[in-house]
């Protein structure tokens, strides 16, 4: 009986390793644990590089426009997380142009974190009493040469609470015409 627990356990190990591999992004953008050093092997190759290239670091290119509707200036400490559908997430713990977040204007920060496969969730957290109203969030991969991926807000963020936005389809999902309409 013990001989045939032994590959029934390691086919479990493969499937819950394989299942990590393809859940969605997390539409909790708090920041991922790091993955544990002794994790198990992937099932092939595809997954492999996956994997690798999740671990390397990349900096993006994150710009915000504050809203013309948005007080003169604003002094509330914004946070940023955004990712790809394999968990992939970069997390920035407090963003603060030099002069604050001022009306109508573009500020262009750099923001480290793992390398990803197209930016499809974005969360903003505003912490403070101005009111801070942000109008887009362009994110700039420095893996791909197309175009970023852009968030559109427009309202007040509300207090202390991550807002934004997730339009990841599930990681491995088919990708025939009508699969993308039936996830959603």
């Amino acid at each position: 009986m013990a001989s045939s627990t032994v590959p029934l356990l390691a086919l479990a190990v493969l499937s819950l390793s394989f299942l990590h591999l393809s859940l969605p992004a997390s539409s909790h953008p708090l920041p991922l644990q790091a993955a544990a050093a002794g994790e198990a092997s992937e099932p092939d190759d595809a997954a492999a590089a996956a994997l690798a290239l999740a671990r390397r670091a990349c900096t993006y290119t994150v710009q915000i426009k504050t809203s013309c509707s948005s007080p003169r200036s604003s002094t509330d400490a914004v946070s940023l997380a955004f990712g790809d559908a394999y968990r992939n997430e970069v997390y920035a713990a407090r963003l603060t142009p030099r002069y604050g977040f001022e009306r109508c204007a573009t500020d262009t920060f750099r923001v480290s974190g793992p390398c990803g496969y197209g930016v499809c969730y974005l969360y903003l957290r505003r912490s403070g009493r101005a009111g801070w109203t942000p109008d887009w969030v362009r994110v700039y991969e420095p893996t791909t040469s197309g175009t970023p991926s852009t968030f559109y807000y427009g309202d007040p963020l509300p207090d202390g609470v991550w807002y934004g936005f997730d339009r990841c389809v599930a990681a491995g999902a088919s990708s025939e015409p009508g699969a993308a309409a039936q996830a959603l």
